[in-house]
C-alpha cells in the first residue's frame, strides 16, 4: 500500500504547492481590492508603519504566492512567506489580548490555522527545488 501511495508523491507536491500559493495570492489581491479596510484593520491592531507595510505585504503575498503556484523559487518564497505569516499572526490574530471579547475564539482559530500554514511553508522549503 505504501508503494502505491508513494507513486503519487509528485502529484501531492504539485497540488500542495499550488494550493499553498493560492492561500497567499488570493488574499494579497483582496487586500488591493479592499485596501482602505485592510489598512484600517492594521492600524486598529497596532501594526507599526501600517501605511508602508500594507503595500509590502501585498507585494509579498501576490508575488511570492504566484511564485509558489508556478513552482519557481519555492524555497526562498516559502521561507519569506513563513516569516510574514508569523508576523501577521502576532499582530492581527492576537487572541491573547481579547479576553472577554466574543471574537477571541475566532482569532485563536485563525492563529492556529496560520501556524499550520507556516508549518506547511517550512515543509515546502525543505522540499523546494530552487
Amino acid at each position: 500500500m505504501n508503494q502505491l501511495l508513494k507513486r503519487f508523491d509528485n502529484v501531492y507536491f504539485i497540488i500542495g504547492h499550488k494550493l499553498l500559493g493560492l492561500y497567499f495570492f488570493v488574499p494579497g489581491v483582496m487586500k488591493i481590492v479592499d485596501y482602505q479596510n485592510t489598512l484600517t484593520l492594521m492600524v486598529s491592531k497596532g501594526v507599526p508603519l501600517a501605511n508602508a507595510l500594507l503595500p509590502v505585504t501585498i507585494l509579498l503575498q501576490v508575488g511570492l504566492g504566484l511564485s509558489i503556484i508556478v513552482g519557481k523559487n519555492l524555497r526562498i518564497s516559502a521561507l519569506i512567506l513563513f516569516g510574514l505569516t508569523i508576523l501577521i499572526n502576532v499582530f492581527i490574530h492576537n487572541f491573547w489580548s481579547l479576553s472577554g471579547d466574543p471574537s477571541q475564539a475566532h482569532e485563536m482559530q485563525n492563529f492556529i490555522k496560520n501556524l499550520a500554514i507556516a508549518a506547511g511553508l517550512l515543509v515546502l522549503a525543505s522540499k523546494g527545488k530552487d
